[in-house]
């Protein structure tokens, strides 16, 4: 199996897992490629719109196994709390969590990495 790049009698069980999840995220994001290309291309409305619901479809089942990914993986885990739902600029976010480490009195930065209460 190419996916492999170990031998897979030396993986462990839950390495074999995390194979099998982060294969399936990316078959899923290909789907979803394929089907955003296709819906994109057509003039058959009818038919854009079964692609969409298709890629739709794609994209649920790559959210099922991120969610998986973020129980299963510590780093996975924090790296998506980081990134997922904020409004700061992406490529800042990480900067602005650093500076709000950094900061002992808790004004600049903080855990909400500058951009306020998101609730």
């Amino acid at each position: 199996m190419d996916q492999y790049h170990e031998p897979t009698e030396e993986l462990e069980a839950a390495d074999r897992d995390m194979v099998r999840a982060l294969m399936s995220l990316k078959e899923e994001v290909e789907a979803v490629n394929w089907y955003q290309q296709r819906a994109s291309a057509t003039d058959d409305e009818e038919l854009e719109e079964v692609l969409a619901h298709n890629r739709d479809e794609e994209i649920e089942h790559a959210c099922m196994a991120i969610e998986w990914l973020r129980r299963n993986t510590p780093t996975w885990d924090e790296e998506l709390r980081t990134y997922l739902f904020t409004e700061a600029p992406i490529t800042q976010i990480e900067e602005l969590e650093e500076e709000g480490e950094e900061s002992s009195d808790g004004e600049a930065g903080g855990s909400d990495l500058g951009i306020g209460d998101l609730s």
